[in-house]
């Protein structure tokens, strides 16, 4: 395997989003789907800023990169090669920061689901789970 340049390193980091993404829009489509629509997406008011929030319901939706938020899958456990004095405490904080958000929208009376990168492969098992969340009441 052949090492990227630093430059070509940099442009593909570059061309990574942090919203709207694909698994975003998988959810959101499976969420139009299954019969709740009307969300709202990335609301500045909120602790995070969910991906996807019921305002009405209080229920919040956070689609999570395995990668970039340290999940347990192989991806998510994978180490960076290269600039890991800069990655590691940024993916570990990242971490913090998801668990301190949930923490405030708990307490104010949120319901909230983090939905994982690794999650939307299995169709069937996600459509499950995003009904399960959007039946609390």
């Amino acid at each position: 395997m052949d090492k990227l340049s630093a430059e070509r390193r940099s442009e593909n980091m570059r061309r990574i989003r942090s919203k709207d993404t694909a698994p975003e829009r998988a959810v959101r489509k499976i969420c139009r789907e299954i019969g709740f629509p009307g969300y709202r997406i990335h609301r500045k008011d909120l602790p995070g800023k969910p991906d996807i929030a019921w305002i009405s319901r209080k229920q919040a939706v956070f689609v999570h990169g395995c990668f970039w938020h340290g999940h347990d899958c192989a991806e998510g456990t994978r180490k960076p090669k290269s600039n890991q004095d800069y990655w590691i405490p940024k993916i570990k904080r990242n971490k913090q920061r998801d668990n301190e958000n949930i923490t405030l929208l708990h307490a104010a009376g949120w319901n909230v689901l983090a939905i994982w990168e690794c999650e939307i492969s299995e169709k069937d098992l996600l459509l499950k789970k995003l009904q399960w969340f959007l039946a609390i009441k």
